[in-house]
């Protein structure tokens, strides 16, 4: 064992400090997506699917006619970069009636309690036929909201009790976020 003491080149310690840099510096930082033009303006493509269960009610109307409420709630996923979010927790309310078809109400709401309304309609849910909606409106950053989706409903589970469980497939549509005008200073009154 050599009993004489260690001298510290500095090169040694120029490389210690770019590789610390090198590592700090690497560190916590992602490539972060380009940003998206549409989003930014308050346009956004929708794409995705949406589950849902909750209760029907079905009364026999005449001549093999018949009408159900339906009360639903459920989770809709989103993707894409031009989405407004990743995913809303939804609810719905509708009447549907085999002669004239669904026509009901829609709620989604976003992570932060922010919500948009919708406007829903369709033929034959029970077949599994197309559902549109059209967006009426929201609160918090979805005020001003305006635009349409559309999917395939297919049940999953219908019980005799009423219960009920579906899926929509293959939601796409676009939501157009109106920026509020401006309001205005109030005026100052001259003396």
């Amino acid at each position: 064992m050599d009993a004489s003491p260690r001298v510290r080149r500095p090169a040694s310690r120029f490389w210690l400090v770019i590789g610390v840099t090198l590592i700090a510096t690497g560190c916590g930082r992602t490539a972060s997506p380009p940003p998206n033009p549409a989003a930014a303006e308050g346009n956004y493509k929708l794409e995705g699917t949406l589950n849902a269960s909750g209760s029907r009610h079905t009364i026999a109307v005449g001549d093999g006619r018949y009408a159900s409420t339906l009360d639903l709630t459920g989770s809709l996923l989103l993707e894409g970069p031009a989405r407004p979010g990743i995913g809303f927790q939804g609810e719905a309310v509708g009447l549907t009636d085999t002669l004239t078809g669904f026509q009901g109400r829609a709620v989604w709401t976003d992570e932060n309690g922010d919500q948009l309304f919708s406007e829903i309609k369709g033929q034959n849910t029970a077949k599994g036929e197309s559902v549109s909606g059209k967006f009426v409106g929201g609160t918090g950053r979805y005020r001003g909201a305006a635009g349409h989706y559309e999917f395939e409903w297919e049940y999953v589970l219908e019980s005799e009790d009423g219960t009920v469980q579906g899926r929509g497939i293959g939601l796409t549509g676009r939501l157009r976020i109106e920026p509020e005008p401006p309001t205005p200073a109030p005026r100052k009154e001259r003396p």
